[in-house]
């Protein structure tokens, strides 16, 4: 009888949330999906069927090719930086430096900041003014004479989204640098003095010590910055604002649903979205409850 009142308290307890998760996320998942295959255009709902039109039309819009390789660049330069980044300055805390504690600070400063806030910085960081109005990174690169850092930055043709990643690499790379820190710490000093009694210097210790056993910590970094640059809107438009060069699938879906009232076509985009963050995050679910079975 008390195991069954339990039972029951447990499922009273935990339905709250399991209905508020099963309305405003699975239900409004379904909702969207719905509306990706409507023809839904303009401020009055049109939820008359279209099939896959939407999706098709996606894939043949030019926009939407620069969008995909915009995406492909900005979390290609995003995840490598913020990772050898990160690790480098877990590498150097791992150390034992004096202030330790205020050098992590510090590095982890960054990501108690809205990217928005971000975005705003780094626009004057990396303005692309010359002359008299040259500011930031290009008036200290010409105060240090190093004339040939000077550039255009997120103005740049086809890379100008990768500058505009390094302003999410300064963010979020002190958040990698705590993930390995926290790794290496976890690791046996007698590991590390074992490799050294046997003659193995410390590049060899981290390449075939270390670095396989942080291979979760890794693949965890991989998955948040995957995730997170897939679905990148506020960063962009901080800094450069609403331009066809630097616009992403987030910006393209804002534009398409709430400007243009296509909702179709917006919601078809974040469908794609969705799937794109589904393809890094399933994956990772199965390898962590694979894992944790094992062990």
């Amino acid at each position: 009888m008390f195991k069954n009142k339990d039972k029951y308290l447990s499922v009273i307890l935990i339905s709250p949330s399991v209905i508020a998760i099963l309305i405003f996320v699975y239900g409004f998942i379904g909702w969207s999906m719905r509306v990706s295959l409507s023809n839904w255009k303009g401020i009055n709902p049109d939820y008359s069927w279209a099939g896959l039109k939407n999706y098709i039309a996606l894939f043949s819009d030019p926009r939407f090719h620069i969008d995909i390789r915009n995406t492909f660049i900005f979390t290609g330069v995003f995840v490598i930086g913020s990772i050898l980044l990160g690790f480098f300055m877990a590498v150097m805390l791992d150390q034992g430096l004096r202030g330790e504690g205020f050098f992590r600070s510090i590095f982890l400063f960054p990501m108690a900041i809205s990217y928005i806030v971000t975005g705003v910085v780094w626009r004057w960081l990396m303005n692309p003014a010359e002359g008299v109005r040259m500011s930031g990174l290009n008036l200290l690169f010409s105060s240090l004479h190093l004339d040939f850092l000077v550039n255009k930055w997120y103005t740049t043709p086809t890379w100008g989204i990768a500058a505009i990643a390094m302003t999410a690499i300064w963010q979020m790379s002190g958040y990698i640098m705590a993930l390995y820190l926290a790794g290496l710490r976890s690791i046996p000093n007698e590991l590390r003095e074992a490799a050294r009694i046997d003659g193995a210097s410390e590049l060899k210790i981290y390449r075939h010590i270390i670095l396989p056993l942080l291979t979760p910590i890794t693949l965890s970094a991989l998955i948040i910055l995957g995730h997170t640059s897939l679905k990148v809107f506020d960063l962009i438009i901080a800094v450069s604002g609403k331009q066809l060069p630097l616009d992403v699938p987030a910006i393209y879906m804002w534009q398409t649903t709430f400007d243009g009232l296509f909702y179709g076509r917006g919601a078809a985009i974040s469908i794609i979205l969705l799937l794109s963050v589904a393809v890094l995050i399933i994956p990772y679910i199965r390898y962590t409850l694979k894992t944790g079975v094992e062990q």
